[in-house]
């Protein structure tokens, strides 16, 4: 790809780069995405694209049918779905960040993409201050323990951004982010809060049936009542929206200082 290349026809695998595009002021490029953009990003509904699927299930016959000169596919991935990327013909940019140095590298390699390295610095500058402000504000604060899962069965602590971001709101992630756990260790570890983000499954995770079905009703966050559900899309994109995580992590670890945003859901004590 030449320095002066810039795409036309965008197809989007991830909802983290929809909104990376949104954000940037270049949906006009955008082609195609994924059923899971509509939600993140409700604004292109208007625009009828075509729904493609993920990547982690992406299919070369639907992207090449689209004569898309640009992909742009983030984690998760299958093996298979890269394949059937490439089989596609177009070139595409894969992303996998872990972190949030990682997210900031890629929201300026796709500004400069599609022309808007300005823009995208100015996302990041605003990214870093915000949370740079929550961190100032519980500087001092106890820190609770905090376990955070993005999936239930088998159970998957959150990603490595996403400890980052607890920790930025005043809390003690536990555990290893992004990989495997079993329930001894997160018994062993007493969590105070307890944080459910499942992949896609927005704000409906069953949260009382979680903590019977897991016999979690002596941990210190069920006694306390202090088990919620954040809303999938506010911290497993990494885009953006992790700003909306950060708001509803910051709530619900210290809700005597900030207030309940919206995209956060508290287990009924009842």
């Amino acid at each position: 790809m030449t320095s002066n290349y810039l795409p036309r026809r965008v197809v989007s695998l991830q909802p983290s780069a929809t909104v990376i595009l949104r954000d940037l002021g270049r949906l006009d490029l955008l082609v195609a995405c994924t059923k899971y953009c509509l939600d993140v990003c409700p604004e292109i509904r208007a625009r009828h694209l075509t729904i493609v699927a993920d990547s982690w299930t992406a299919q070369s016959r639907e992207i090449s049918q689209l004569r898309p000169d640009f992909v742009i596919a983030s984690v998760p991935y299958q093996e298979k779905a890269l394949v059937e990327i490439l089989k596609s013909g177009t070139p595409f940019l894969a992303l996998a960040p872990r972190k949030l140095v990682d997210i900031y590298s890629d929201i300026g390699m796709i500004a400069r993409i599609v022309d808007r390295s300005r823009q995208g610095a100015m996302i990041v500058r605003h990214m870093q201050a915000e949370i740079e402000a929550v961190r100032r504000r519980t500087k001092g604060l106890v820190k609770p323990r905090v376990f955070c899962e993005e999936w239930g069965k088998p159970l998957i602590a959150s990603q490595p951004w996403v400890a980052e971001l607890v920790e930025a709101a005043g809390g003690q992630f536990v555990g290893q982010p992004g990989v495997q756990v079993s329930l001894p260790e997160v018994e062993s570890a007493m969590p105070e809060v307890i944080v459910a983000a499942w992949c896609g499954a927005g704000d409906r995770v069953p949260l009382r049936k979680l903590i019977h079905g897991r016999n979690w009703q002596a941990l210190p966050a069920a006694a306390s009542h202090r088990v919620c559900c954040i809303r999938d899309e506010y911290l497993n994109t990494p885009a953006p929206t992790l700003l909306f995580g950060l708001r509803a992590l910051a709530a619900a670890i210290h809700p005597d200082v900030f207030p309940q945003p919206p995209g956060l859901r508290w287990m009924d004590p009842g």
